[in-house]
């Protein structure tokens, strides 16, 4: 059972007498030095979108396995394995591996076996695979190593990049992190001397970085509307990409056709019963469903007010479905697909949309940030981005990070072929520095101003945190319960060095039918704040299953 006989993009095979440039020579010497010394290290390989990050990968793991040693390569969706594992397939033949949850029970079973009787030099995965029986490991990378998806949030939570870190530090491997955009801890850590920092700063064969363009979609709602979604800049750049033959990525960071829908007479709006948000319209076969995206709740969508029975029901917002009906409406001859959450649930389905777009069977590309993650498409010329702003208003610390790093990958996309690219960048906030630092991708930078905010709130990379949830049947139960655990942590504050935020209500302050308060423990110690928490839950028994704890938590919602 051999997950390579269904690999769709199969075909993607690397050419071994690629010349680098000089500045990957110069990285690949600065690597190659690192594994030889057959020491724990890690490595952060910081190179724009673009710049062969995976062609020092392929060299360094072949340098690695020819000195009898395996390799782990961690993406960080399962969307990515398939080109991955087949170029390494084609440099080392039968010798790569796959590990990730889409597989079978079977080709899982036949896979981790291979693995464990050593018939394999590599291994390509997502997080799970950091788990992989690789003896003796030599070369672990962790590609586009600042996406959330390596953290798991389900119990047992753990990061994949840290867990990787971790088993490399006891097997003595080199840990190769690589992205465009790092984390901050990563960079911090880099900039501290902890990792070696390996830079790229420049496209193979010279290629520039896309021109990105700003639309103020203020300027645009006052010239042509509230409703307009596309902007004429966009609108008449796909209409060139067209007309040229060349393909267009849309991105939009959020699902469904709309966000929300009211009442206009009396104002009624559909919410979830379980969980503090408006539910999501999507299409549906018999009309517009409207469904929660956090616990599948789901209600047909009526053609009259509940409340009222007035006739004016309407939509509000808008997501990846409306974008696409909208670029079927003004490109009636495109062919047009869309990537999501709902577009691809099937086994085989984003793999299979994937491969028809890099086959060129589709002009436009429709998605999330499922569509601005490692892929490599020549013939994309243009990336357009809706709503590039969508993220900033989440109450989390990480949010400008996010954006930044979304907008500089997303717009990565383009040009990467031998034409050049455009990205342009919708948002009603122009002025907001992770958006303009991101269209001139430019990271020092980027870092240099989330990094005076981070050390000022003692937030990460300078602080370790730890979030505390606790779950009750009613908002008083979930705070009583959260009081006193505070109050009994306390104590321990004293003579110690963190500190304690809440409680206070979760900003999703309930959640499949369960009220949720949290509490956060800020600190420079991260072992000291858990060992204490730790020793409070210990006493408290009864609400071990009412609580959540999350170390160095990823989202804070």
């Amino acid at each position: 059972r051999d997950p390579f006989e269904r690999a769709a993009m199969a075909d993607v095979v690397p050419d071994a007498a690629r010349e680098l440039t000089d500045e990957q020579r110069r990285a690949a010497d600065e690597l190659d030095a690192l594994a030889d010394a057959g020491e724990f290290k890690v490595a952060l390989l910081h190179g724009v979108t673009g710049s062969g990050k995976t062609e020092l990968y392929l060299r360094l793991a072949d340098r690695v396995r020819r000195s009898g040693r395996q390799v782990l390569l961690m993406v960080p969706e399962i969307a990515l394995t398939p080109s991955v594992a087949a170029l390494f397939r084609g440099a080392f033949g039968n010798r790569v591996a796959i590990q990730h949850s889409a597989l079978s029970d079977g080709e899982r079973h036949d896979q981790w076996h291979r693995i464990r009787r050593g018939e394999v030099d590599v291994v390509v995965g997502t997080r799970s695979a950091v788990f992989a029986p690789l003896d003796p490991l030599g070369l672990v990378i962790v590609d586009e190593e600042h996406d959330s998806s390596y953290k798991q949030e389900e119990t047992p939570r753990y990061h994949g990049r840290d867990v990787a870190i971790m088993r490399a530090s006891r097997e003595r491997a080199l840990v190769v992190l690589g992205s465009a955009t790092p984390s901050m801890e990563s960079y911090q850590n880099a900039v501290a001397g902890k990792y070696a920092r390996i830079t790229l700063e420049k496209r193979v064969l010279d290629r520039p970085l896309a021109a990105v363009r700003l639309v103020n979609m203020r300027t645009e709602y006052a010239d042509e509307g509230p409703d307009i979604v596309i902007s004429r800049d966009l609108a008449a750049a796909i209409e060139q990409r067209l007309a040229r033959r060349e393909q267009v990525l849309v991105l939009l960071n959020r699902r469904g056709y709309s966000t929300a829908v009211f009442c206009r007479q009396c104002g009624d709006t559909f919410e979830c019963p379980n969980c503090s948000v408006s539910l999501t319209v999507h299409r549906a076969r018999d009309g517009w469903r409207a469904r929660c995206h956090y616990c599948n709740y789901s209600v047909t969508v009526p053609n009259a007010c509940r409340k009222c029975a007035a006739p004016y029901l309407e939509h509000a917002g808008f997501g990846t479905e409306r974008i696409e009906e909208q670029l079927r409406e003004r490109f009636p001859d495109a062919r047009i697909g869309r990537v999501d959450r709902d577009s691809v649930r099937r086994k085989g389905a984003l793999t299979s949309i994937l491969s028809r777009f890099a086959a060129r069977e589709l002009d436009i590309l429709v998605g999330t940030q499922m569509i601005a993650k490692g892929h490599d498409f020549p013939a994309v010329t243009l990336v357009g981005v809706i709503s590039a702003d969508v993220g900033l208003g989440l109450a989390d610390f990480r949010a400008s990070e996010r954006t930044f790093q979304l907008l500089t990958q997303v717009a990565g996309r383009a040009g990467r072929g031998e034409r050049t690219g455009e990205a342009i960048v919708q948002t009603l906030y122009p002025e907001h520095y992770s958006i303009q630092l991101a269209c001139r991708q430019n990271y020092p930078e980027f870092f240099e101003r989330e990094v005076v905010y981070r050390r000022g709130m003692r937030y990460p990379p300078f602080f370790a945190l730890i979030n505390g949830v606790v779950r009750g049947r009613t908002f008083e139960e979930a705070m009583q319960q959260a009081r006193e655990i505070v109050r009994r942590l306390e104590p321990a504050t004293a003579a110690s060095s963190f500190t304690i935020l809440g409680p206070a209500p979760a900003p999703l302050g309930r959640l499949r039918g369960e009220h949720r308060v949290q509490f956060f423990l800020k600190g420079t110690r991260r072992a000291e704040m858990r060992h204490a928490l730790m020793q409070v839950v210990a006493g408290m028994p009864e609400i071990r299953r009412r609580l959540t704890i999350d170390v160095d938590p990823l989202s804070v919602l």
